[in-house]
């Protein structure tokens, strides 16, 4: 029988009776079914002619096997006898082995009907060669040159001296009885760590066969096979570094089930779920069986906040919170469920972020530890078992579990670290000091993003242009000596040509096909006038498609481009560089926005969406008819940086620019520089602040480059990027600076609490003030017996609904330094979440082994303190219960913090000789004052705000203004200077250049027409019209931004603001109620 000893033991194991040389000779039947067959047993012969022992029936030997169906295997021959060709001996046609041609002039053949019975790639095989054969044929070619049989090489034995047999691993397979009642895979497959035992037995192994396929196949003739590594030297003046990190496997944590229970995921799996381009386009669906889960769970710090990694990854809580939000979205039915230990969400935006989750989306958030997952094997639903907070062991169930795993370095990491000379730290993240937060060990060698310790978007991209501000000081004097400029080929002329446009629609994954049928959009667009080109694709932004729109451009000599997708805020300078590329004025690029004001706002309503993008198209369509090719200007930049606030931010980012070679001006509305840091003193390492900063102000003040303005404000500004003019007033006199750049890092302030006796009792301080008596020498102060921190006073509240992110570090820095200076002194924290993110999470660690003591507080349930020792019937608690070293509440001259305990489940009264607020970190009072004057804006917090909270976190939406610091948002010091190096780097790619390009979307003013009436002057918020010495109003193109309103205030009709004339206006309005 042939059939391998493997296959022949599985099929007994299933219960399948072999019956050796037994041979049917008839069926046994009655009523017209089956009752059994009728065998004869054999035996072997005499070998006949070829050899073989011929089968010989024994005489008396019938038995009966009792069966109800019986499947004959029956073999396969081809029919050939109305085929007059040649035959083999086996009844199959005999062709040439080389060319395959048969005995018949013309006729060729191949596969089963000359091999007999074979594989399918022989088949394939046999086709390929064939049709060579038939095209020679046709051609009058000779059918044999150069395609004599190339036999196989003999393999030679492979040496196996110093080499050890290893066994091969054997699979595991599906028990036997479930095997049989179903029809799974058997194989159930190696696991990690067989799978590569089993490949370390291969002695030379190569993935790759060598069969070029790929080469044959790409249309881009990206693929060659004839390529070899390269060693290539670089001579280089800084190098950074960016290995990045990925996710901690989710093993690591056995008993939550990853990689048993199909429907347990990771975050980044479900982060897969969710894309549009991802295995369910966007459709949540479990694995185990497609189905749309109605309940899912979030387990948060999956491989890190434990034993072995004693860090925070710092992105998961946000992550989890997106991803539950964006479920719900895509799941209208989905309860999603986080548990969680603390809720991180101490960014700029996330704790509102947060909120919205819990409030708006019914994101269900429970704190404790998740100890099991278990799977009901008949539902594949997932049974979780927790203890909540109350003490009680719940058992709930959930139809997915999403566990959201940590960070950890890249396994290329340590590698290149030994490689560049780097020093790691334990966990392998390059090591760097809090005040060079940049710096590796190595000089000249910079780090940026997670790689140095885990980190958000925005922080990311931050650090990221802090490494370039670095490298800039290293290597400022040669700047711009090897830049390679882009050069576009000649443009084409258009004028006087009808217009000829071309239509790309993009389905942008599923964020617009999911909702607009997009085929039917680009029908439509093809229907419209003047277009003569429509495409559409999954993505119009890729590389693929922007050669795709070139091609397109030269094919159909088009004159005009329209694209229909997403927004123009991110991607219209893309596309308008493509048409540059394949010589069409940029300008003469339109863009239809069927995402943000269509799909995205018009999810449920499908069919009135597609009929919306299709008003969408036909609008920009009518207006790139009638667009014009359009010229920037090019003007002079002022060398010159305007840095407003001499706190941490404002000096390290102006000396940064300095040691680039560019002037800085540095305005500080105090006596003396330095900010808030003058009053920080430690830091969470034990180092001393105040010698960093002494030698930071020494720097600043001695460096050439840099001015310095004392007791001064901004009054007045005008101008634009690369030519700003800026009225400072000091004390003495009042001075013009011109600059080029605007940085605002005017800090933030320390807000004064106005609850828990703040004010009223002397022995209530804050965690600043209480850092200053801990570090004055002179200070008449005695560490006291019993210490209570209180947490978020001022902020996670209505009043201001965000976290100022520094106080859980400080709180724990002052009381570890309470500690070592007395180890007897009870210390409490009470807190609501505690946020140590990243490498902050160790002292969290180091804090609870020295003996302080954390009491959570839920906000509907803030504590109280009371200034003098009473009688309370609430539960006292006893240094015995809380670790507490000090006396019981009570004592004369303390103070008691009477505080709801959720563990304990009742108020607990906590004795304390002092109370230690953590207020909030608010804006600077000033930032009202100068936000009209930059003409920039401010958060609902009074903050400024970003360009784009993760693209351009350091930028303002005003081009050549930047900003950083507690400006920004609340932040720790190691952060302070990330960002104030990241404006330096901003601020650096705009004073670095000889020559600004000004937009060519300026309104112009025509002189004839203009009667003077002073409007245009009067509206524009940036001062840019003027009168001329003829009398009429006049504007600079290199100071208008391009906002048109003195284009629409206009009485007398003289202005138009070019790309957005009239016409082109109108044009659009009447499309969208007229077919064009």
């Amino acid at each position: 029988m042939p059939a391998d000893v493997h296959e022949v033991v599985a099929a007994q194991e299933e219960g399948v009776k072999i019956h050796l040389l037994a041979n049917p000779t008839k069926i046994i039947g009655r009523n017209n079914r089956v009752e059994g067959v009728e065998c004869i047993r054999m035996e072997l012969g005499e070998p006949d002619s070829s050899g073989r022992k011929k089968p010989v029936p024994i005489k008396g030997s019938e038995f009966v096997i009792n069966v109800d169906i019986v499947i004959p295997s029956i073999g396969q021959a081809s029919d050939l006898s109305w085929l007059q060709t040649k035959a083999t001996k086996w009844g199959t046609i005999e062709v040439d082995s080389e060319t395959l041609a048969t005995s018949i002039d013309g006729v060729f053949a191949g596969g089963d009907a000359v091999s007999g019975p074979a594989f399918v790639v022989d088949a394939i095989k046999a086709g390929h060669v064939a049709a060579k054969s038939i095209s020679r044929y046709l051609r009058g070619m000779d059918l044999k040159q150069g395609r004599e049989n190339k036999k196989a090489g003999v393999v030679k034995d492979v040496p196996l001296d110093g080499i050890s047999k290893i066994a091969r691993q054997r699979m595991a397979e599906m028990d036997v009885q479930k095997r049989i009642a179903g029809h799974a895979e058997v194989a159930l497959g190696f696991t990690e760590e067989q799978a590569r035992l089993e490949a370390q037995r291969c002695l030379s192994c190569g993935i790759c066969s060598e069969c070029y396929e790929c080469e044959q196949v790409c249309q881009a003739k990206a693929v060659d096979h004839t390529q070899t590594s390269l060693l290539e030297e670089i001579l280089v003046g800084g190098i950074v570094l960016a290995p990045g990190v990925e996710t901690i496997s989710p093993e690591v944590r056995e008993e939550y089930g990853y990689g048993y229970y199909p429907n347990v995921v990771t975050s980044l799996e479900f982060e897969r779920y969710l894309s549009a381009s991802g295995p369910t386009t966007g459709h949540i669906q479990r694995p185990s069986d497609n189905k749309e889960p109605k309940k899912v769970a979030w387990i948060q710090c999956v491989g890190s906040r434990d034993e072995e990694r004693k860090y925070c990854s710092s992105v998961c809580c946000m992550y989890a919170t997106k991803e539950a939000i964006i479920a719900k979205e895509h799941a209208h039915g989905l309860e999603p469920t986080i548990f969680f230990m603390d809720i991180r969400a101490f960014g700029k935006g996330f704790d509102s972020y947060y909120e919205r989750a819990k409030n708006e989306y019914g994101v269900r958030y429970i704190r404790c530890m998740v100890s099991t997952v278990k799977e009901n094997p008949n539902t594949h639903n997932l049974m979780m078992r927790y203890v909540a907070e109350n003490g009680k062991l719940v058992e709930e169930e959930f139809d997915m579990v999403v566990l959201s795993v940590g960070l950890k370095p890249s396994p290329s990491t340590q590698e290149l670290a030994n490689r560049l000379g780097v020093n790691l730290n334990q966990y392998g993240f390059c090591t760097t000091d809090t005040l060079t937060p940049i710096n590796t060990s190595n000089p000249g060698i910079f780090v940026c993003g997670a790689s140095s310790e885990p980190k958000d978007i925005p922080e990311t991209v931050m650090q990221a242009s802090g490494a370039a501000a670095c490298i800039g000081e290293l290597l400022g004097d040669v700047r711009g000596s090897e830049i390679i400029r882009k050069e576009y080929p000649t443009e084409t002329d258009v004028c006087g040509q009808d217009a000829r446009i071309g239509v790309f629609v993009c389905r942008c994954g599923i964020n617009i096909a999911g909702v607009v049928d997009v085929p039917l959009v680009a029908e439509y667009a093809a229907s419209l006038s003047n277009v003569v080109c429509v495409e559409e694709k999954i993505y119009v932004c890729s590389q693929d498609s922007q050669a795709m729109i070139k091609e397109k451009i030269c094919e159909h000599n088009l004159n005009r481009v329209v694209v229909a997708s997403c927004t123009p805020r991110t991607h219209e300078r893309l596309f308008q560089d493509t048409i540059a590329e394949a010589g069409l004025n940029k300008y003469l690029f339109e863009m239809a926005n069927i995402r943000d004001q269509c799909s995205w706002v018009h999810q449920n309503s499908p069919q009135a969406a597609t009929e919306k993008a299709k008003e969408l198209v036909r609008m920009a369509v009518g207006r790139a008819a009638l667009l014009e090719p359009l010229y920037a200007t090019k003007m002079d930049v002022t060398r010159n940086a305007l840095v407003i606030g001499g706190g941490l931010s404002g000096m390290v980012s102006a000396i940064s620019l300095a040691k680039q070679g560019f002037s800085v001006e540095i305005v500080e509305c105090e006596a003396q520089l330095g900010g808030n840091l003058k009053h920080l003193h430690l830091m969470l390492d034990g180092s001393n602040i105040q010698e960093y900063l002494n030698q930071l102000i020494e720097e600043v003040k001695n460096h050439s480059l840099i001015k310095i303005h004392l007791a001064s404000d901004v009054v007045a500004i005008s101008g634009h990027v690369g030519h700003f003019e800026s009225t400072v007033r000091g004390l003495q006199s009042t001075v013009e600076i011109k600059h080029g750049v605007v940085i605002v890092a005017t800090g933030g302030v320390e807000s004064k609490p106005v609850e828990y006796l703040y004010g009223q009792d002397e022995r209530v301080i804050t965690q600043r003030e209480l850092e200053e008596k801990l570090v004055n020498s002179h200070s008449a102060f005695r560490i006291p017996h019993s210490i209570v921190m209180i947490q978020c006073v001022g902020s996670r509240d209505e009043q201001r609904p965000y976290c100022s992110r520094v106080c859980c570090s400080q709180a724990i820095k002052n009381a570890l330094k309470l500690k070592e200076l007395n180890p007897d002194t009870a210390v409490y924290i009470l807190y609501r979440d505690i946020r140590t993110y990243g490498f902050r999470e160790e002292y969290y660690y180091k804090a609870r082994e020295a003996g302080v003591v954390f009491i959570r507080y839920d906000v509907d349930r803030k504590p109280e303190v009371r200034g003098q020792g009473s009688e309370s019937e609430k539960l006292k608690v006893k240094s015995e219960k809380l670790g507490d070293r000090s006396q019981g509440a009570g004592v004369r001259g303390q103070m008691e913090v009477d505080v709801f305990d959720p563990i304990l489940g009742t108020n607990v009264v906590l004795s304390a000789d002092m109370v230690i607020l953590a207020p909030a970190i608010v804006s600077h009072p000033g930032n009202e004052r100068l936000s009209p004057l930059l003409k920039v804006t401010l958060n609902a917090n009074r903050f400024f705000l970003e360009a784009h909270m993760k693209l351009r976190p350091v930028d303002f939406a005003s081009d050549g203004m930047f900003l950083c610091g507690l400006a920004h948002s609340p932040k720790d010091i190691s952060e302070s200077i990330i960002q104030a190096k990241a404006v330096a780097g901003r601020a650096a790619t705009v004073l670095a250049k000889d020559k600004l390009e000004v937009s060519g979307v300026v309104s112009k003013i025509d002189q004839n027409k203009c009667v003077a009436c002073l409007t245009c002057i009067r509206m524009c918020p940036y001062s840019v019209p003027f009168i001329n010495n003829k009398g009429a109003a006049e504007i600079e193109p290199a100071k208008c931004q391009g906002c048109g309103i003195c284009a629409s205030e206009c009485p007398a009709k003289a202005i138009e603001l070019m790309h957005y004339k009239d016409t082109q206006v109108v044009a659009k309005v009447e499309a969208m109620f007229i077919r064009i």
